[in-house]
């Protein structure tokens, strides 16, 4: 039960922390070739100018399904550490 939940705490959020990175990145290049990112479309638009949206409200299905097995990751290790081995 402990390696399940270490798997569990771990993954999700390395996952969610790997969307963030790759998305920052392209956000990065089109910020420094002067033009501004459009959230809704990913795309980066050289003309307009677009308004933050964060990342947790663009990918509610990643965030709260990463956090929620996360938790349940963390339980399935207290559960696994408090289990008597015998």
């Amino acid at each position: 039960m402990l390696r399940l939940g270490l798997l569990l705490l771990l993954v999700p959020a390395i996952g969610m922390m790997v969307g963030y990175m790759m998305e920052q990145s392209l956000i990065d290049a089109c910020l420094d070739a002067g033009g501004s990112f459009d959230y809704a479309a990913e795309a980066c638009d050289p003309v307009g100018n677009h308004a933050f949206v964060p990342f947790s409200v663009r990918n509610p299905l990643l965030v709260n399904g990463g956090m929620l097995l996360s938790t349940l990751g963390l339980f399935l290790c207290l559960g696994g550490l408090y289990t008597r081995r015998s």
